[in-house]
C-alpha cells in the first residue's frame, strides 16, 4: 500500500491548517492578556494619581489613615477581578487547545485504522493476528486518552470551583465590614 501525492498533500494541508489555527488562537489569547494588562496598568496608574492627590490633601493624620484604609479594599477587589479575568483567558485558551488536540487525535486514530484495514487486505492471511493486535492497541490507547481527558476536565472543573470559592471568600470580609459600618 502506497500513499498517493494527493493523500500526502491533503495530510500536509490539514497539519498546516491545524498549526495556523492554534497559532491564531494563541495570538488571540495573547492579545486579550495584553489588553487586560494594559487596562489594569492604566487603571492602577490613574487610581494611584488620584489616591496620591487625596492623601496630599489630607488635613490631619486621622484623615490620612482613613483615606488610606478606604482605598485598600477596592484595590483587593480589583486584584481579584484581574486574577479572575486572567484565569478565564487561560481556561478558554486551554479549552480551545484541548478541542483541537481531541479532533486531531480522533482523526489520526481513524486514519491509522483505515491504513491498517488497507494493509490487512493486501497482506497474507497469517498477518491478521498482528493487524488485530495493532487495532486493539489503538482502541486501548484511544480509551486511555478519553479517560485521561475526562480526568483532566474534572480536575479543571474542580480547580475552577476552588478558584471561585477562594475569590468569594476573599470578597466576603468586605461585605461584613460594610454591614458593620452601616449599623
Amino acid at each position: 500500500m502506497y500513499l498517493t501525492p494527493e493523500q500526502i498533500a491533503s495530510a500536509n494541508k490539514a497539519g498546516v491548517e491545524t498549526l495556523l489555527g492554534l497559532a491564531s488562537s494563541q495570538f488571540a489569547a495573547f492579545e486579550r492578556l495584553s489588553a487586560l494588562n494594559f487596562n489594569a496598568a492604566k487603571a492602577a496608574f490613574e487610581e494611584g494619581l488620584g489616591r496620591t492627590k487625596s492623601l496630599l490633601g489630607a488635613k490631619d493624620i486621622q484623615e490620612y489613615i482613613t483615606l488610606n484604609t478606604v482605598a485598600s479594599q477596592p484595590a483587593i477587589e480589583k486584584a481579584i477581578a484581574y486574577s479572575r479575568s486572567v484565569y478565564e483567558v487561560a481556561a478558554q485558551t486551554q479549552s480551545e487547545l484541548a478541542k483541537v488536540l481531541e479532533a486531531r487525535a480522533a482523526e489520526f486514530s481513524k486514519s491509522l485504522v483505515g491504513i491498517l484495514d488497507k494493509v490487512s487486505k493486501s497482506t497474507p492471511a497469517s498477518s491478521d493476528v498482528a493487524v488485530a493486535a495493532v487495532k486493539s492497541a489503538i482502541a486501548a490507547a484511544s480509551t486511555a486518552y478519553d479517560n485521561f481527558n475526562k480526568v483532566a476536565k474534572q480536575a479543571t472543573e474542580m480547580a475552577e470551583a476552588n478558584f471561585n470559592a477562594a475569590t468569594t471568600a476573599t470578597a466576603a470580609p468586605k461585605e461584613k465590614k460594610h454591614a458593620a459600618a452601616a449599623a
